[in-house]
């Protein structure tokens, strides 16, 4: 019985690293190739804002960080640097700055989605024709699937 019961755990444990690694791997193991960082800065030379991503914040730990310049452009928001890998991130504008899940599930209802991020060392995504910059101070980089924080900027 002793032996069952040991068998048990130690395969629900491995089970569950497994898991684990699997959710944090797959998305590194299916991402398209990042644009080289030329393209990137080439994307963001006529930014109308650009700010630095905000290192060591309160919803920031091992597993969830961002580091590097967000540009916005008219037309683009394109971010240089990296990401923590991770599954079904997106990318929002804020009407203001947040630095936790909680200040951003606040405010996720007054923020604009942009879309989703595929590489995680560096992206440009398109920025839709309704939106207004001006409206919004901050991007955000969230995990929908785990309701995360990723990252933020604040541009303005």
């Amino acid at each position: 019985m002793r032996r069952i019961i040991i068998g048990l755990l130690t395969h629900g444990m491995a089970l569950g690293v497994g898991f684990g690694l699997g959710i944090y791997l797959l998305p590194i193991l299916t991402a398209p190739p990042s644009p080289d960082t030329a393209t990137l800065e080439a994307m963001a030379q006529d930014a109308t804002f650009t700010a630095e991503i905000a290192e060591d914040l309160p919803g920031n730990d091992f597993l969830h960080w961002g580091k590097g310049t967000v540009s916005l452009t008219p037309t683009q928001i394109v971010h240089t640097g990296e990401l923590a890998p991770g599954p079904d991130y997106m990318v929002y504008l804020v009407p203001e700055f947040v630095d936790h899940e909680d200040g951003f599930e606040r405010l996720k209802s007054d923020s604009v989605v942009i879309g989703p991020v595929k590489t995680f060392k560096g992206f440009a995504l398109d920025i839709p024709e309704a939106v207004d910059l001006e409206a919004y101070t901050t991007v955000v980089v969230w995990c929908e699937a785990f309701s995360e924080f990723i990252a933020a900027a604040e541009y303005r």
